[in-house]
């Protein structure tokens, strides 16, 4: 099947409107597809819980760091504690 030598340009002016016309509407209903997921505003209740949840997560973190300061503590404690009995024990065969 020969290819005739006239319709080479007519096929590529075809494709040449076809392209400068959709690629503008392609890019319009890409914007338009991005823009409609943004405009969902949050419920005020999720926020609300969110925020509660946020202090609760910030009161749990200062306990935590008060169980640690102990821990540290104890354990400062027992290591004077257990230093000098330990060099005694090393001391006396």
């Amino acid at each position: 099947m020969a290819v005739d030598e006239v319709m080479i340009p007519i096929v590529l002016f075809i494709m040449v409107g076809v392209t400068a016309i959709g690629v503008p509407i392609a890019r319009a209903f890409a914007r338009r597809m991005d823009r409609g997921n943004t405009q969902q505003a949050v419920p005020t209740d999720v926020i609300a819980r969110l925020e509660r949840m946020e202090q609760a997560i910030d009161s749990i973190a200062v306990e935590v760091e008060r169980i640690s300061e102990g821990q540290r503590f104890t354990t400062k404690l027992l290591a004077e504690r257990a230093g000098p009995s330990q060099a005694a024990a090393e001391r006396s065969p």
